[in-house]
């Protein structure tokens, strides 16, 4: 399949060949939820704890008598109901990771840059292209390959001058195609690549690819 090449002005200079199975495939939505949860997933820090009542220190003594009152009855003073007591069903430190096999994290983001390309959201920058390390510059960029709401700009590598442009801007975001992810794929509208990351992208992700990235 073709996807198109954007030069500096955000006009189109022609198109490059891209791996069918890369960027042409029929999404699989279903593994992309699957990814996208267990991405998210793992992310979480799972350190959330709250006392229960063993780890009350109060006296275990009945604060009040049973009858003869003319109150509630009331036990120890570490019951959830008590001001300062304990807390019920409360949440303890776990581990919420989730494990996900290396085919369906591959097939994930293969579908996810499939359906981008589909509705015409993923645009090659030219060579003439220049990510400066401004962010004015980067800015003006995006707005002239026509970027309205957010993107994620693709790269081989980490590009120093691309990750300092794109800092500032808080709905574009620079990555690695060694480090993509069906996350950000799937939360970003568009997806601006350079040449070496498409081909990148081919060698990770498709058939034949060595697949070492995340998802």
């Amino acid at each position: 399949m073709k996807l198109p090449l954007i030069d500096q002005q955000g006009n189109a200079a022609g198109e490059i060949e891209a791996d069918e199975s890369v960027f042409g495939i029929e999404p699989n939505l279903a593994v992309v939820h699957q990814a996208v949860t267990a991405q998210r997933a793992n992310a979480r820090q799972g350190t959330a704890s709250t006392l229960d009542r063993s780890g009350i220190r109060q006296a275990s003594k009945k604060t009040g008598r049973q009858k003869g009152g003319g109150r509630a009855r009331m036990g120890t003073p570490s019951s959830p109901t008590r001001i300062g007591g304990a807390v019920a069903h409360g949440p303890h430190p776990r581990s919420y990771r989730q494990r996900l096999p290396k085919r369906m994290r591959r097939l994930a983001i293969r579908s996810l840059l499939s359906q981008r390309a589909s509705e015409g959201g993923v645009f090659v920058a030219a060579p003439d292209v220049v990510f400066g390390p401004r962010t004015a510059e980067m800015s003006s960029l995006c707005r002239a390959m026509g970027v309205e709401r957010s993107a994620l700009v693709v790269s081989d590598g980490v590009d120093e001058d691309l990750v300092r442009g794109t800092r500032n801007l808080p709905n574009i975001q620079a990555m690695p195609a060694q480090t993509l992810s069906s996350y950000l794929i799937l939360t970003h509208d568009q997806v601006i690549m350079t040449e070496a990351a498409v081909r990148r992208c081919e060698v990770l992700w498709g058939l034949n690819g060595e697949g070492d990235g995340s998802a």
